[in-house]
């Protein structure tokens, strides 16, 4: 399983602790790439824009040019917590789509998120934070259309048609205090702000992801 995940610097940490809680819970083999954008100077430079709020908010959309536009890869963004065996998603590969998501029609609670940054409004917003993409339907997603399209048309999915865009169950993507709560969820988003910001430490699911963090920071002693 290929698994690509969004890095930005100033949130490091949450990176770290979502590749371990995959690791820790995976059984099957699973290859994790960062998406940092020092890796990436050869694939892309686009300048950063005023709404982006993170360095991976582009860079997600070149996961099918990564995978070389073979077989099935899965995007997160950094910010969540995997709560379940990744091979679950396996069962979800569609060779007759192109993208699989979470399928949200919310409107955000805050107008501003972590790091006081912006928090934009749109249609199929968040969409784009979790997606298993079949790369060899995905070859729209190159490097010059990724560093010229514009932010809506890339979020909004605009690279492929609406019946390519499958959906996967809400469990695979759940918006931390912007749905109700889900002690079912296999994939934790903490969309407005991590536990590792303290004025986002005592949300749900916040004690699941210190729990994680103390795991991986520490060895085991039986």
């Amino acid at each position: 399983m290929k698994v690509f995940i969004g890095f930005d610097p100033r949130e490091s940490v949450s990176y770290h602790v979502a590749a371990h809680s995959i690791l820790r819970r995976s059984s099957i083999p699973v290859e994790i790439t960062p998406l940092a954008l020092c890796n990436l100077t050869g694939d892309f430079h686009r300048d950063r824009e005023s709404l982006q709020s993170t360095d991976f908010s582009f860079t997600r959309f070149l996961v099918p040019h990564l995978s070389g536009y073979k077989g099935f890869s899965l995007y997160l963004d950094s910010d969540v917590l995997v709560r379940t065996d990744i091979k679950e998603i396996e069962g979800e590969c569609d060779w007759y789509k192109t993208v699989k998501v979470v399928k949200h029609d919310y409107t955000p609670k805050d107008s501003v998120k972590f790091l006081h940054s912006i928090q934009s409004a749109y249609p199929k917003k968040n969409w784009s934070s979790v997606m298993l993409f079949n790369n060899e339907r995905s070859k729209r997603l190159t490097p010059e259309y990724v560093n010229t399209a514009s932010g809506l048309d890339l979020h909004q999915f605009k690279w492929t048609t609406e019946d390519q865009i499958g959906e996967l169950n809400k469990d695979w993507n759940h918006l931390v205090g912007e749905e109700p709560e889900n002690p079912k969820a296999k994939i934790v988003h903490f969309t407005r702000g991590g536990p590792w910001f303290t004025e986002y430490s005592k949300g749900e699911f916040s004690n699941e992801w210190f729990d994680e963090f103390e795991s991986m920071s520490h060895p085991y002693v039986p």
